[in-house]
C-alpha cells in the first residue's frame, strides 16, 4: 500500500514534468511509466535470480540504480527552489523505491528459503529412497535365499554334506532369473534390452531392482551354475 500511494504521488510529478517541457499529453503520461517501470523490470529480475540460485548480476543493479536516481531526480525537477519543496517532492519516489525493494527483499528471501527447503527435502528423499530400495532388495535377497546345489551319488548324497574343499555355486532365486529371462526374450526392435524401469514395472518391484537385474544379467550373475558331481561319479 505504500509503495501504491507513493507511485501515485511520483507519477503526478513526472507527468507534470514531461508536460513543462513539451511532451503532448500522451507521451507525458507515459513517462513516468518509462522511469519507474525500469525499477520494477530490475527489481524482477533480481528476484527471478534469486528464485534460481543465481546472484544478481551487474546489469540488473545498473539499471536499478539509474532508474532509482531518475525518479529521484525528476520528481525534484518539478519542486520550488526552496530545500522543503525539494525534500518534499522527493520523498514520494524515494519511498516508492524504498517500498518496493522491501518487498522484493521479502520475496528474494523467501525464494531461497523454498529453494534451500527443496534441495535438503530432494536430498533426503533421494537417501530414502535408496535406502528403501538397498533394503528391499536386500529382503528379496533374504527372503529368496541363494540355494547351494550339489549332485552326490550313492548312500554320499544321502548322508555326506558338501567338503569344504568343494567348491559351493549359488543359485540365483527363481524370480530374479525369470525377471533376466524375460528381459532377453522381449528387446527392442534395435536388440537393446528393455530399461530397468520397464523390468521393474513388469515385475510389480522399484526401479532400482530392474535396473540391477539388468546389469547382473550382462554380468552373467543369472545364469545358473553347473551340477557339481563328486570326482569320479557317473
Amino acid at each position: 500500500m505504500l509503495a501504491l500511494i507513493a507511485a501515485v504521488v511520483s507519477y503526478s510529478h513526472m507527468y507534470e514534468l514531461a508536460l513543462r517541457h513539451g511532451e503532448p499529453e500522451w507521451r507525458a503520461a507515459l513517462f513516468p511509466l518509462s522511469v519507474d517501470g525500469m525499477i520494477v523490470g530490475a527489481s524482477m529480475t533480481l528476484l527471478s535470480d534469486a528464485r534460481h540460485g543465481r546472484k544478481g548480476g551487474l546489469l540488473p543493479w545498473a539499471l536499478l540504480i539509474i532508474g532509482s536516481g531518475a525518479s529521484l531526480a525528476a520528481n525534484v525537477a518539478v519542486a520550488d527552489p526552496t530545500m522543503w519543496s525539494r525534500i518534499i517532492h522527493a520523498w514520494p519516489s524515494f519511498a516508492l523505491i524504498g517500498a518496493y525493494e522491501l518487498l522484493m527483499r521479502e520475496f528474494r528471501t523467501v525464494a531461497r528459503s523454498v529453494r534451500s527447503a527443496d534441495a535438503e527435502r530432494t536430498h533426503t528423499e533421494e537417501e530414502a529412497v535408496g535406502g528403501d530400495e538397498e533394503a528391499e532388495f536386500a529382503s528379496v535377497e533374504q527372503q529368496e535365499r541363494w540355494h547351494l546345489r550339489a549332485v552326490k551319488t550313492g548312500k554320499a548324497a544321502e548322508t555326506e554334506p558338501m567338503k569344504g574343499g568343494e567348491k559351493e555355486e549359488r543359485v540365483p532365486p527363481q524370480v530374479q532369473r525369470d525377471a533376466w529371462k524375460w528381459a532377453l526374450e522381449n528387446r527392442q526392435p534395435d536388440g537393446s534390452l528393455p530399461t530397468g524401469e520397464q523390468i521393474a514395472a513388469r515385475f510389480g518391484r522399484k526401479e532400482r531392482w530392474g535396473r540391477l537385474i539388468k546389469q547382473w544379467g550382462q554380468q552373467g550373475r543369472l545364469a545358473l551354475p553347473p551340477v557339481v558331481t563328486p570326482t569320479g561319479a557317473r
